[in-house]
């Protein structure tokens, strides 16, 4: 059924999941896309989309993962509607629904001085001024006015801490050392 598509020989190494597909858009095969992220640049900076099936699968759906070769991309509402090379049928850009939108992080744009992609924060170890390791970041909470780092402590029946990504709280992020280094105790 996605022979058109063709399949990926493989997800690249450093892909990175930035979207959904949510269903056909148009009459001429285009998608839309449902970004993850507030300012969907990752899926601006490529021409190279990687989807793979839906979770949970759906009847109909994509059963391997394939490559899209993207024309034209554009924000639309709270979205993202592309055209692909090849894909010009609405039914088939309609069985593209849930899939899951994957782009390289190579591809992403070079952050300002002082960003950081959430991807690049998340699995660094965060210690306190006391060189106190307080545990590894295992997400991010977008709030509104500032991000909360989510990190889990080394002893695992402990609770999760909370916190705000803020030049108040976060005195540096050391990306080659994998280390957040902040001022927070652990019992906070």
């Amino acid at each position: 059924m996605h022979a058109a598509l063709g399949p990926a020989e493989a997800l690249p190494a450093d892909a990175v999941e930035v979207g959904r597909v949510l269903g056909a858009w148009g009459v001429k095969g285009g998608i839309r896309v449902l970004p993850f992220a507030a300012d969907a640049q990752a899926l601006f900076s490529t021409k190279r989309w990687y989807l793979t099936p839906a979770e949970p699968a759906r009847p109909g759906g994509l059963a391997h993962p394939v490559l899209l070769r993207i024309v034209q991309a554009r924000e639309q509402g709270d979205g993202i509607v592309a055209t692909v090379q090849d894909l010009d049928d609405r039914d088939l850009a309609e069985s593209l629904k849930g899939a899951r939108v994957f782009v390289p992080r190579t591809s992403f744009p070079t952050p300002d001085e002082g960003e950081f992609y959430w991807v690049d924060l998340i699995g660094l170890a965060v210690v306190n001024r006391e060189q106190q390791e307080l545990g590894a970041v295992v997400g991010l909470i977008e709030t509104g006015p500032h991000c909360v780092l989510r990190v889990q402590p080394l002893a695992t029946d402990a609770d999760e801490i909370l916190i705000p990504f803020v030049d108040a709280y976060v005195d540096a992020v050391e990306q080659a050392e994998r280390r957040i280094r902040v001022d927070w105790q652990a019992d906070y």
